[in-house]
């Protein structure tokens, strides 16, 4: 005795249509001969258009992202004369200028050539993407600050050489820097909840620019003066990551790469903004900050969107001067 469910194809239709719904698909056909594209209602929703009658693929590739369209365009045309099944993944514009990741997956060649249609779907991959994206970034980053960390210990090791007359000596002061630098690198990383808040503003300066030093922070080739302020947990950690990048440059190949070289930190605050100024001298050839760089990316970034404030760079006589900008508001959090 059979114990099978319900066959025919009502029955398929909805059990396809159920799936279909459940996998956040949408269905497509694109009449090649007169250019005529259909949906279903899912399509229209994930490209954010009203539901009409008359949609062509032309109308539709305009909403595809202008850095994908002629990519898109190419790949649709090809499966005019390539049979086969085609897949290619691109963004489109919404009616907010929103960006949204759409995969287009179909069959394509002269199966019908009466009709000459290509059937497919649509599936919103924004997800997968801004995942892949962010991957991609903390890699970048990871590697970033391998090498910067590796450049660190290289410039750690020339400084000390600098003031030291025995090996034992500077075996003994490149250790104490190195550990100075790795107690500053924990602050370049988010405290866990519950763990406490950062602290002053010069304290941040201090402790993060301490293993550059030939003496302190307050001392030497290095001198801090900003505003008495406290410094919230997530700005701490923003701030961290840029006085790091900051002082990371500078003993790559300036202030700090030249045995006369002066850094000089001071601040203010400007209505409801404090100001910082990062002032590097003795350093005549510091090579000008590239906006293509990693660096430079991270720092603008950082400052601009976590801090809510602004970086400028400043070619002076013998130096460089960099200037931040930034909301008391925002750094309290």
């Amino acid at each position: 005795m059979s114990n099978s469910g319900p066959i025919g194809s009502d029955w398929d239709a909805r059990a396809l249509r159920s799936a279909i719904d459940s996998a956040g698909v949408a269905l497509w056909t694109w009449i090649v001969e007169n250019d005529e594209f259909v949906m279903d209602a899912r399509g229209f929703e994930l490209w954010d258009l009203p539901l009409a009658n008359g949609l062509t693929f032309e109308h539709l590739s305009a909403q595809v992202h202008p850095a994908d369209r002629d990519r898109v365009r190419a790949a649709f045309v090809a499966t005019r004369v390539v049979e086969g099944q085609f897949e290619i993944d691109f963004r489109i514009l919404t009616s907010t200028s929103d960006v949204r990741w759409i995969s287009a997956r179909g069959l394509g060649g002269n199966r019908d050539a009466a009709a000459r249609e290509m059937t497919g779907i649509f599936l919103d991959v924004t997800g997968r993407k801004q995942a892949e994206e962010g991957h991609e970034l903390l890699a970048g980053e990871m590697s970033h600050r391998v090498k910067n960390l590796l450049a660190l210990a290289s410039g750690l090791t020339t400084i000390t050489s600098r003031t030291t007359e025995t090996k034992e000596e500077m075996a003994k002061q490149l250790t104490q820097r190195l550990t100075a630098l790795g107690r500053a690198h924990d602050l370049v990383r988010p405290l866990p909840n519950g763990q406490g808040s950062a602290a002053l503003l010069g304290d941040l300066f201090s402790v993060l620019l301490a293993p550059y030093d030939d003496l302190s922070a307050f001392a030497g080739r290095i001198r801090v003066a900003v505003p008495r302020m406290g410094i919230g947990e997530k700005a701490a950690t923003s701030l961290a990551l840029v006085i790091h990048e900051l002082a990371t440059n500078s003993l790559k190949y300036g202030a700090l790469s030249a045995e006369q070289g002066l850094l000089d930190i001071s601040g203010s605050t400007v209505e409801e903004d404090v100001e910082i100024l990062w002032s590097e001298q003795g350093c005549e050839d510091v090579p000008k900050n590239s906006p293509e760089g990693y660096g430079s990316k991270l720092l603008q970034r950082t400052v601009g969107g976590h801090l809510g404030g602004s970086i400028v760079y400043d070619r002076t006589a013998g130096g460089i001067m960099v200037t931040l900008r930034m909301r008391v508001s925002d750094l309290a959090h």
